[in-house]
């Protein structure tokens, strides 16, 4: 890492609601004291309501966002989110595979917290690329499903994180699968709060950000879940649905936060 501050890549959508996506993430970065980077790879028209709308960029912006920051202010870590087509995704993919050992860690999104569709089956499908670079996939249980289960992402090489916020019940189990064969799980309660807006995105930058510290996986994943249910918590009840998240409320900088220990 150069200096104190690591460089965070995002390659991720936008959302016009400002609870999810590119400002999520970018709102994520900063509170933990990162800066962070973009490659835009789809535009939407959303609210807390749902998504209305989306564009996606032309791949060749994209790299070309990707490879300026890149060449100039180098990267310490990747987030990958939400991609928009099947095409950016094997040149995302491209452009990562010319970086050996940078952690990368990749959210699938394939589903809006409204329920919105955000990856088609052929972007799906391009999603195998980006997982082979990744060294850490956080699939939600219907996402972890949608590619294959937890063994067929793992056989890419990477970890998996298993996010158990769909499960049923008051306690929500986070298990990661570490490249290793270990196996570490948190559990946590439910917090009860329809402000969900951008959990998954807010999570993998959080991560992000830790590895881009030098932090062990592991623990890089403890301190993103703490981060993720302090802005739960102080969420600011924007929105007549999934409202954004209180990233900025109450929050503390990235390396005063104790992270949780894993069970």
């Amino acid at each position: 890492m150069s200096g104190a501050v690591p460089r965070i890549l995002i390659v991720a959508g936008s959302d016009s609601g400002g609870g999810a996506g590119i400002q999520a993430d970018i709102r994520t970065v900063t509170m933990l004291g990162g800066h962070p980077m973009t490659a835009v790879a789809a535009i939407t028209a959303q609210n807390t309501l749902g998504v209305q709308a989306v564009h996606a960029v032309p791949p060749a912006m994209v790299v070309a966002q990707m490879r300026l920051v890149i060449d100039d202010l180098g990267v310490d870590a990747v987030k990958i989110g939400m991609i928009g087509a099947a095409e950016t995704a094997a040149a995302v993919a491209g452009v990562l595979e010319g970086l050996p050992g940078m952690p990368v860690v990749f959210d699938p999104v394939m589903v809006a917290t409204s329920g919105a569709v955000l990856a088609d089956a052929a972007t799906i499908a391009a999603f195998e690329r980006l997982m082979r670079v990744a060294t850490v996939v956080t699939p939600n249980l219907p996402e972890a499903e949608a590619l294959g289960g937890v063994e067929a992402i793992r056989a890419h090489g990477g970890a998996v994180l298993l996010k158990g916020g769909h499960a049923e019940g008051d306690t929500i189990t986070d298990t990661l699968f570490e490249a290793s064969g270990a196996r570490r799980s948190w559990e946590s309660a439910r917090i009860d709060t329809r402000h969900t807006h951008g959990t998954g995105c807010t999570l993998a930058s959080a991560i992000a950000t830790g590895l881009g510290r030098g932090l062990p996986l592991a623990e890089a994943v403890a301190v993103a879940r703490d981060f993720v249910r302090a802005a739960l918590r102080a969420a600011p009840g924007l929105g007549r649905g999934h409202g954004p998240m209180g990233h900025a409320l109450g929050v503390v900088p990235f390396d005063v936060i104790a992270p949780s220990c894993p069970d």
